[in-house]
Parts: C-alpha cells; structure tokens; sequence
C-alpha cells in the first residue's frame, strides 16, 4: 500500500488526465494488458504538476532511444530493478522483458546470471554493468568499463548508462512512496529479486 494517497482521475488536472491516458495506452501497449494500480507512480508524480510535466519528457525521450537492441535495454532494465529489489519495477519490467523476447528461464536466471548457460558473454556483461552501476556505493570498475568498450561505442554506453540509472531512480522512487506491484506478472513468471546488497 502506497505511503500517500496518489491523484485521483477526479482530482487531476488537465496535464495529468492527458499524461494518465497516454501512460496507460503505451504501458497497455508495451504489456499487453491494463492493470487497476498501473498508473501508481505516475499518480504520485502528479501532485507537482510541473515535476509530472517533466518527467513524462524524460520518459518518452528514454522511450524513443533506439541505440540499444530491446533485448539489452530489457536486460539492463531489469537486473536495474531486481538489484535495487522494486516490487513494481520487477512485476512491470518482467512483462515488458518477455514480450521482448527474454525468457521465462532467463528471468528466473538473472538472480545468479554469472552460473546461467542461457545468457550469452554479452549477455552477462550487460548484466554485470546493470548490478554495478545500481549497487550503492556504485561499484564500476576500470576493468568493466573496458570490457564494455569492445562491444558498443560511446553513444551506446551513455544511453546503456541512462537506461540503468533511470531504472534506479524509478525503483528508488517507488520503494520510497511504497509503490509495490501492480500485477502486469501475476500468474507468470517473474524475475527474483537480488539477496545481495543494494
């Protein structure tokens, strides 16, 4: 149960009644399915109208970044919130993940990615950079970053980059505000949150 009360469609303003509408089309789109609690964060988002108005920009800028393969976006994404541990970030990232193709397997192997066959090396790398870049303190090496340079160039390390920290901000936003899961996974596989450290 979410710790304030988030706007209601009675209770919000023109900017939020359009940004609600067009959240709930695109994450219907990107799922498949509508949820009751979907637009939770975005209710909470919307008592600052101007802080709504700015991050839906962020988000639809993030949306239409196509330097990264889907699959590596939904990887990064996901390991991002599995690592920080949202109940919501997991339930709708799950959903988004398997409709870009990853696997029931690979989502309950990304808990212990480094021993899983499924995973490719770059796979594993992304996977590697996703934990690193979300633990706190932020634990990215030298040595990483390095390996991640034989496999996409600058643009693609800063969008990769983004993806994740987005991913943080997020999660760490919906945890906070006790966001939890909405039920885009229910009855389907999800993946496991890390038992590690955030």
């Amino acid at each position: 149960m979410p710790r304030i009360a988030g706007v209601s469609d009675r209770d919000a303003g023109l900017g939020a009644k359009i940004a609600f509408f067009f959240t709930k089309r695109r994450l219907a789109k990107m799922t498949g399915l509508e949820t009751a609690t979907m637009l939770e964060p975005l209710r909470m988002y919307a008592h600052i109208p101007k802080l709504l108005n700015a991050y839906g920009r962020l988000e639809l800028a993030e949306s239409k970044l196509d330097i990264l393969s889907p699959r590596h976006r939904a990887l990064a994404e996901l390991k991002s919130a599995t690592t920080v541990r949202c109940e919501y970030c997991i339930d709708l990232g799950s959903q988004i993940a398997r409709r870009w193709g990853i696997t029931d397997e690979e989502l309950l192997a990304m808990a212990d990615y480094r021993n899983a066959t499924c995973f490719s090396d770059l796979d594993k790398l992304i996977l590697e950079y996703a934990t690193a870049v979300s633990r706190t303190p932020v634990e990215v090496t030298d040595e990483l970053f390095d390996r991640l340079r034989e496999h996409f160039d600058d643009a693609q390390l800063v969008g990769l980059t983004h993806v994740i920290n987005l991913g943080n901000m997020r999660a760490r936003f919906n945890i906070a505000l006790g966001i939890g899961a909405s039920g885009f996974s229910e009855g389907r596989v999800c993946a496991v949150p890390d038992a590690g450290n955030r």
